[in-house]
């Protein structure tokens, strides 16, 4: 059976993977630099070497046309349900929260994409909102969900980066406790992404991919706005790399 790699070339983060059938035999994820092809270029290095023959390469994401030597180009859109099917066999709407924009796509009984909408015009209810109201109070995103865990959100009233970022410190000077702070900010965040994604009518079941999906708190409280179940997976921030790999497959014939 034929190896394809999968390489999602993000906005803040590269992700990659080797495919081989529905195994993921190989991963990679690093942050993209500032210039991108370079962490592509890693990428398919480490997920390829070795191998007895060249697998498939299909990028997607913002930096996929930085480099020469792919074998496919394919858009997001068309990789982020095919590798929330592989993650989840019985995916009907995929909500995908990167670093700098959002998706919702909606899927048929068979897989098929049939609606999506996309923002990436304002980094509010992003992983980059996310990060910046983190560092502004110590805390990195890895942190949040022992941070946040039995804590009483506190009410943000602003959801853009920049009046956000002032209005957290101008709580904190208040006294108002780190932890609440940030609780209330994935509970806006959260908010925000449910309204967001109720312009599609949802149809379940739902996976949630992309980085901010390894955030459990933000999660649950996306789920409770939403009225439904909102499911994840270990792998679910490689979707997009993912259905790249599976695009290729197809155009080999597999």
């Amino acid at each position: 059976m034929s190896l394809t790699v999968g390489i999602d070339s993000g906005s803040t983060a590269t992700k990659g993977v080797l495919l081989e059938g529905s195994t993921l035999l190989r991963r990679f994820l690093c942050p993209t630099p500032f210039r991108p092809a370079l962490a592509i270029e890693q990428a398919w290095h480490e997920l390829s070497d070795d191998l007895a023959e060249r697998p498939f390469l299909t990028l997607t994401g913002y930096g996929r046309q930085l480099v020469d030597f792919a074998d496919k180009q394919v858009t997001e859109i068309s990789c982020h349900g095919l590798g929330a099917r592989l993650l989840m066999a019985d995916t009907r709407t995929v909500i995908d929260i990167g670093g700098q924009d959002s998706k919702v796509i909606q899927l048929d009984e068979d897989g098929n994409l049939t609606d999506f909408l996309m923002n990436d015009k304002c980094a509010a209810g992003t992983g980059r909102f996310l990060d910046v109201i983190s560092r502004t109070l110590g805390a990195s995103a890895e942190q949040l969900d022992a941070l946040v865990a039995g804590v009483e959100p506190h009410a943000i009233t602003s959801m853009c980066t920049v009046f956000a970022e002032s209005e957290v410190i101008s709580l904190r000077s208040a006294g108002v406790a780190p932890e609440a702070i940030l609780a209330g900010v994935i509970n806006a965040m959260a908010r925000r992404s449910a309204n967001f994604i109720s312009r599609l009518t949802s149809q379940g079941p739902v996976l949630f991919t992309g980085g901010v999906s390894h955030c459990q708190a933000f999660t649950r409280m996306l789920s409770s706005h939403l009225g439904a179940d909102v499911n994840t997976h270990p792998d679910a921030q490689f979707a997009g790399a993912i259905g790249a790999a599976l695009i290729g497959q197809r155009q080999r014939g597999r």
